[in-house]
């Protein structure tokens, strides 16, 4: 079994490190922002209950949003560049 070769003009998927940069683009701000929108609520919390609840909302909107329209825009970016 072999892996048909990328259709011509195709970038191919991205490098291990290009999509590790590309995650961590998409999840630092959503992590900044989410610490800053809940702070005023979830001061007396622990911390280990603040991090799974920003991360309850933070994983699903990097994976199913962020994160799909920065591998759109990095693929257009590479495909431009050849």
């Amino acid at each position: 079994m072999s892996i048909p070769p990328a259709p011509r003009g195709s970038a191919g998927p991205p490098s291990v490190h290009a999509r590790a940069v590309i995650t961590w683009i998409a999840i630092f701000p959503l992590v900044t922002l989410g610490f800053f929108a809940i702070a005023p609520f979830a001061a007396d919390w622990n911390p280990v209950l603040r991090a799974f609840v920003l991360s309850i909302v933070v994983v699903p909107v990097a994976v199913y949003l962020v994160v799909p329209q920065l591998m759109r825009a990095y693929g257009a970016i590479r495909t431009r560049r050849r």
